[in-house]
């Protein structure tokens, strides 16, 4: 998730293909811990789904503070569309750039899937048939996505050396509080490759998908009016 911190501000100066790079490693480990923490949890739950999802929340929540913490200062370490179209409305990076990531963040979840597939055991890229649809799942997604780019909104700008604490703990809780938290349109897409405890099936995932775009539009015009990027705006926050 970029800042704008020296470590972020020195990642500008990469070439492109090493920042693209970036985003596809940090997204694939990603989805590895998704999917791999979504598998183990759940051979290791005896059948109880709360515990299954309990390992998958905290397992999540603890690779991606350290993702970000790891890939920020070479990319700024979005892994997720969403978070790179907010940044690019800011301003924070070219739109050149906001195109050139979406789809090394998808080519890198669709590949974590695979590697986590294949330390488990578990046929590589195989269609989810996990039903999740509806219009309370919809809602979840939306909140997930809008609470998430809210948050790196605000924190990237008033708070950028909490930013890694705050969406790891925001994902992680969001496990519990939405019925989805899928949050991110590349992770929806790639989880759709699994059929494991992660997955979703992929007649699902447009509605996901569009859930997670309203979710980002009314996050940057509500966060966006909350906290505009101005010269006086930074000024009152030095």
């Amino acid at each position: 998730m970029h800042t704008p911190t020296m470590a972020a501000a020195a990642a500008q100066e990469l070439s492109l293909p090493r920042r693209l790079m970036a985003e596809a490693l940090g997204t694939g480990f990603l989805l590895t811990a998704v999917v791999g923490s979504g598998i183990l949890g759940q051979r290791l739950a005896g059948g109880n789904t709360a515990i299954a999802l309990l390992v998958n929340a905290l397992a999540t929540a603890a690779a991606l503070f350290a993702l970000i913490e790891w890939f920020a200062p070479v990319s700024g370490a979005h892994f997720n569309p969403v978070v790179t179209a907010a940044l690019a409305v800011r301003g924070d990076i070219s739109r050149r750039t906001a195109i050139a990531y979406v789809p090394a963040q998808v080519w890198g979840a669709v590949t974590g899937v695979a590697v986590a597939d294949l330390m488990f055991g578990e046929p590589v890229w195989s269609w989810s048939t996990s039903p999740r649809h509806g219009g309370a799942q919809l809602l979840g997604e939306f909140v997930s996505t809008f609470g998430l780019v809210g948050a790196v909104w605000v924190c990237s700008r008033t708070r950028p050396s909490k930013v890694a604490g705050v969406v790891a703990t925001y994902i992680g809780a969001a496990f519990w509080f939405t019925p989805t938290d899928f949050a991110n349109p590349a992770v929806t897409v790639a989880r759709a490759l699994t059929n494991t405890f992660a997955g979703i099936r992929p007649a699902d995932v447009p509605g996901f998908v569009l859930a997670e775009i309203i979710g980002v539009t009314a996050a940057v015009v509500l966060f966006g009016w909350l906290l505009p990027v101005s010269p006086d705006t930074e000024r009152s926050m030095e």
